[in-house]
């Protein structure tokens, strides 16, 4: 079938709303329109779905999240009886339709005998995990798109340990959710039809939350003599990350523009993090209030940002130099305690910055290395819990998420925005701030210099042109760059990696003799690449000036 066939086929549907219907009989004359929403089906990549919101096989609209829970609920009733019972828990964030997919979720669940879990209102991702978790449920679904702007959604799957799905369950349910063939068929219960099937989680669930994050605390009875800029991005941080916070009395100025729940995130420039308009009206309120640091966690509260104010100017702190701040804070003070484990694991990513090894070493903690992805470190955490052989102490990724202590298994934007006031909160007592333990650990380990580039392969041809510069590097990868060798290429594909444990993975990562080292990697949700740059250097002058060469040398788009 073509896409003009499968076009013609969801307009003609009797099982179509007819406000759907309508919005694909307005694209009737554009063919491309057409072709983008037809030709292909939105697939159900490594962080699960994640696409553009509207009608469409290539779209994210009710139909697909139906085909997509119709497809993980076949997986979970051959898992068996007491898989069906324990459920399913469904979080969701404030995107547009985030609330009916959740809906469509449980009810598509409650259609097959399973029971479904629902929350009241918004909550973020980790807490999504650790409900799981308490819950004893069999699995979870998150509707969140995290980040990205305000067209897109998407839907992520847990397993029973509130971790996402690694990839031989993900091929499991990728399976089953092919032999759906018309998601326009799929039978999903209203509230009121399912009856005990749909259950609201209690509100206890919160409050348990919120007493296991205030238990990390490493120095509980720091002096809090420091203001702290808050915003949660128009997103779900805004009640858990506060009441944390306010608990344990720490200064928190919300941005209150950006508090509440929005859909078109109408008083953010960006909602990512990661980006410099992301702190806006951060930097303003900060600036009125004199604040000390910045923090801001994304849409679904999995990443945290922060900014300190450094000589006068807020200066915003990468995702490795915050997780190096925090690995150094806990360690440290936990070594001072007698209470850092003799057998430590802190876990990071390939693209991830050396820096925090570094910091590992010195208190004899062992670092083991994931793919991208915080389902590969939670599932590490578990394995070693079986295995009764290492101790979790900390886990990140340079994208801004990490993980204190894993009753959560994602990346936990509440515990770390704790644990970050905490760890200002001390140093301020010493007189430093957060950059300044940044800069001393330049110092003592060598300076680190991290970017990163995205690309967009957008349109049809998207997925071939990004296939073929991976294929470009990996066959014909660089020899040098800036004039320094490139000693060894690492492909994810190969059999070498996969002895050493990783999944297969289109990944390539090219280790330079100085140190420095460039990975490439296609997002698994979004049509892009992204480039990761650690360049090793004396001093960031050093660093910088070989950056823009390295980049040259790669960057083939």
């Amino acid at each position: 079938m073509n896409y003009l066939d499968k076009y013609n086929e969801w307009c003609n549907s009797s099982n179509i709303e007819e406000k759907d219907r309508e919005e694909l009989i307005a694209i009737a004359s554009d063919d491309k329109e057409i072709k983008e929403r037809f030709l292909y089906d939105l697939e159900f990549g490594t962080g699960g779905l994640r696409g553009i919101l509207g009608i469409g096989t290539n779209r994210i609209n009710k139909y697909i999240i139906r085909k997509t829970t119709k497809g993980f609920a076949e997986y979970i009733k051959k898992a068996g009886e007491d898989a069906c019972k324990r459920g399913v828990v469904i979080a969701h964030d404030n995107r547009r339709y985030s609330i009916e997919f959740c809906l469509e979720t449980a009810g598509v669940l409650a259609a097959n005998g399973i029971k479904a879990y629902i929350f009241d209102s918004l909550r973020p991702t980790p807490e999504l995990s650790f409900a799981v978790r308490e819950l004893g449920a069999f699995g979870g679904v998150m509707i969140t798109a995290s980040h990205n702007p305000p067209e897109y959604n998407g839907y992520k799957l847990y397993d029973e340990r509130g971790c996402q799905l690694v990839p031989h369950v993900n091929d499991l349910v990728v399976e089953e959710i092919a032999k759906v063939s018309d998601p326009l068929a799929v039978k999903s219960l209203k509230r009121e039809e399912a009856g005990a099937l749909i259950e609201t989680v209690s509100a206890e669930l919160d409050e348990t939350y919120y007493k296991r994050v205030m238990e990390i605390c490493v120095t509980p009875d720091v002096k809090k003599d420091i203001k702290i800029v808050y915003s949660p991005q128009h997103g779900t941080g805004n009640v858990p990350v506060r009441e944390v916070l306010a608990r344990l009395g720490y200064n928190v100025i919300p941005v209150e523009e950006q508090c509440y729940p929005n859909t078109e995130f109408e008083n953010t420039k960006n909602p990512n993090p990661e980006t410099e308009d992301a702190y806006s009206l951060c930097y303003e309120y900060a600036e009125k209030t004199d604040a000390d640091i910045i923090i801001t966690t994304d849409p679904d509260c999995d990443r945290l940002g922060v900014a300190v104010k450094q000589n006068g100017k807020y200066v915003r702190m990468t995702g490795n130099q915050s997780a190096a701040v925090l690995i150094e804070y806990i360690l440290s003070r936990k070594t001072e305690e007698g209470t850092l484990p003799k057998n430590g694991v802190m876990f990071n990513t390939v693209v991830t910055s050396d820096i925090g090894d570094k910091i590992c070493a010195d208190y004899g903690v062992v670092t083991e290395k994931t793919l991208t992805g915080f389902k590969f470190i939670g599932d590490k955490i578990y394995q070693h819990e079986l295995a009764g052989d290492r101790e979790f102490v900390f886990g990140y990724e340079e994208s801004y998420g990490c993980l204190i202590a894993p009753f959560v298994r994602d990346k936990d934007a509440v515990q770390a925005s704790l644990m970050l006031c905490e760890a200002a909160a001390y140093y301020h007592e010493q007189g430093k701030t957060l950059i300044d333990v940044l800069n001393s650990l330049y110092e003592k380990h060598g300076f680190y210099l991290d970017a990163l580039d995205n690309f967009a392969f957008k349109g049809i041809d998207g997925p071939d042109r990004m296939k073929a510069l991976l294929n470009s590097l990996r066959n014909d990868p660089p020899k040098s760059a800036a004039g320094i060798p490139v000693v060894k290429m690492e492909d994810y594909e190969s059999d070498e990696m996969m002895a050493l444990g990783f999944p297969s993975s289109n990944v390539l990562r090219f280790i330079l003799e100085d140190g420095s080292w460039v990975a490439v990697r296609p997002s698994g949700t979004e049509p892009k690449c992204k480039f990761y740059f650690s360049v090793r250097g004396k001093d960031k002058a050093a660093a910088e000036a070989k950056l823009p060469d390295i980049k040259k040398a790669f960057e083939r788009v």
